[in-house]
């Protein structure tokens, strides 16, 4: 028998001799103790995979990669959090049974806690996304504007549908976007969305209009405000064409606009006024994302990583 499969009994055993604690002991009922074998046999056959030899080896780090790679495949953070609370009732027992000496588990949050990462692109795939649009066609230099203004500015999706010509002042390089709680803001537009949207604005939009008298800067074919559902549409399209495999919504430019500031250096509390969030807590979620990449990016590149 190999080491591996030696290491699998070995655990199978420990977690026998729990089980048989849990039901003398504290009197558990079939149902809870069947929970607790599945979860256990669940990280298990984890370690397996891991090549774990020893449980005195395994680590905080170990655990936590357990659950996210739960996560990951799509399994519910409470779900993931009844795995834990398994995962940490077995070590507790193993400390008190003086298998181990520390506890890995102490520290350790619920995975409940945990905060989702919002889905971001990589600059290259920005540049890939905003390449597609045909701009000899009158959509076309609307579209390109859109997705243009869209990542200078980190607009919520109904914020940017509902711009009028009174929003934006071109010259000056800024618009003013409309929020939550009808709370306005002053948002740089940059130089390169000013640029497609003044093309837009000189032919296209006055094509689109046709009969209308909208005051609204992105239409419809028909002359009319462009509607969320038609925004989406236009992103996944652009998406499709550029090969990007990612789950995109217009969402995903915004999330990616702050992210891409923070990597270059902004300071937080300049994006959290651009993307109109009232506390900063919400604006700290691109933080974790920076350092990700970074880590990612670390362990890719650096010869000792």
């Amino acid at each position: 028998m190999d080491i591996q499969g030696q290491t699998q009994i070995r655990l199978m055993k420990l977690i026998d001799e729990f089980l048989n604690y849990l039901t003398v002991e504290r009197g558990l009922s079939k149902n809870t103790l069947e929970s607790y074998a599945r979860d256990l046999n669940k990280y298990i056959a984890y370690l397996e995979i891991q090549g774990t030899q020893d449980i005195k080896e395994i680590s905080s780090s170990d655990i936590m990669a357990f659950l996210s790679a739960l996560v990951q495949k799509g399994m519910a953070t409470r779900t993931a959090a009844r795995n834990l609370a398994a995962i940490k009732t077995f070590y507790k027992f193993l400390v008190n049974e003086s298998y181990i000496e520390e506890n890995p588990t102490i520290g350790i949050e619920s995975p409940k806690t945990w905060v989702k990462l919002p889905n971001t692109l990589a600059f290259d795939e920005v540049e890939r996304l905003l390449d597609q649009p045909d701009t000899n066609t009158p959509l076309g230099m609307r579209d390109s504007a859109m997705l243009e203004l869209l990542y200078a500015t980190g607009l919520r999706v109904s914020e940017i549908i509902s711009l009028s010509l009174d929003d934006i002042n071109l010259e000056a390089g800024y618009l003013i976007a409309l929020g939550k709680g009808s709370k306005q803001r002053i948002v740089p537009t940059g130089d390169h969305a000013a640029k497609k949207l003044n093309e837009y604005l000189a032919s296209a939009r006055k094509r689109l209009l046709k009969n209308s008298n909208s005051s609204h800067i992105f239409l419809n074919r028909s002359g009319n405000s462009l509607s969320r559902q038609g925004f989406w549409r236009v992103v996944k399209k652009f998406a499709l064409k550029a090969g990007i495999k990612k789950n995109i919504t217009p969402h995903t430019l915004r999330h990616s606009f702050a992210t891409h500031l923070l990597e270059r250096g902004a300071d937080l509390r300049s994006v959290q006024t651009m993307l109109g969030h009232v506390d900063i807590s919400t604006t700290q979620i691109y933080t974790h994302v920076t350092r990700e990449r970074l880590k990612k990016l670390h362990n890719r590149l650096h010869p000792r990583a």
